[in-house]
């Protein structure tokens, strides 16, 4: 049986605690109970703009962690001098827009080359390992070898958002995708060719050298398919789980998940 690792992102109890300004939900509680209940890392994301996970967070969940942190970041100057200075166990590195909701598509490893390869350059002189998180094409993947990261992690939001328009009810309510509001039969095409583009990807990078993670909108619902990909050793899943565990607790939504998460 293969288990993939499963890595519990906790941004969204800081969502919630930064919405009244309070210490409540206390994202170390989160931390303890999912190190607890089976997550087999940690993720979290120190944005520029501070809006959920803060720099104490940061430096809290790195001290008492459990299980390995892996620290997603842009390539910020200011924010890469954090992440070398508290030295987490991974960075990886994304895009980031201060006026988007979620991280929304791969980091671009051509226009912004000389940049990401300067913050590889800075993170590994601290000895932290590097993943990129990136869109899945075979360019992407070659890219990425050049730069020298250790690791891709897959967006599969393309993929997430095909699933949930072709089936749940996101096409009948507010949040409905106007630019996938297409018939069904184009629908299940287009999933299954964003599926067959993160199958292709993960082998290429496998066979670069690189390890193959994988995120982004997966959830109880989609995340089956994703696992029966041999190449992708870990899966980062954050805001199903934490939605998830308004209705079952924290502990059973993160058991929940991890047991889907083996195939």
């Amino acid at each position: 049986m293969k288990q993939i690792k499963l890595g519990v992102n906790i941004d969204h109890v800081a969502v919630l605690r930064e919405a009244r300004k309070v210490n409540d939900p206390d994202i170390l509680q989160a931390l303890y109970i999912a190190c607890e209940s089976g997550a087999d890392q940690i993720t979290i994301h120190l944005r520029e703009d501070r809006r959920h996970i803060q720099d104490i967070d940061v430096k809290n969940i790195l001290q008492f962690s459990k299980v390995p942190v892996n620290l997603e970041c842009s390539i910020d100057k200011n924010i890469l001098d954090i992440v070398s200075s508290v030295q987490p166990h991974r960075a990886t590195l994304v895009p980031e827009k201060r006026e988007e909701v979620t991280t929304e598509g791969g980091l671009d490893l051509f226009t912004y080359e000389n940049e990401i390869a300067y913050a590889i350059e800075q993170l590994h002189d601290g000895l932290i390992p590097v993943s990129l998180f990136v869109d899945p094409t075979i360019q992407a993947m070659e890219q990425a070898k050049k730069l020298g990261a250790e690791m891709v992690e897959l967006h599969t939001g393309l993929f997430a958002n095909l699933f949930a328009m072709l089936n749940s009810s996101l096409p009948k309510s507010n949040h409905a995708l106007k630019e996938l509001n297409l018939p069904r039969y184009e629908l299940s095409d287009r999933l299954e060719n964003a599926l067959e583009q993160l199958k292709l990807s993960a082998r290429h990078a496998k066979q670069l050298g690189l390890e193959v993670a994988a995120g982004h909108g997966l959830n109880y619902h989609n995340v089956g398919q994703i696992v029966q990909i041999e190449e992708i050793i870990e899966l980062n899943i954050g805001q199903s789980i934490i939605a998830r565990s308004l209705f079952t607790g924290l502990r059973e939504a993160i058991k929940e998940m991890k047991s889907l998460t083996s195939s």
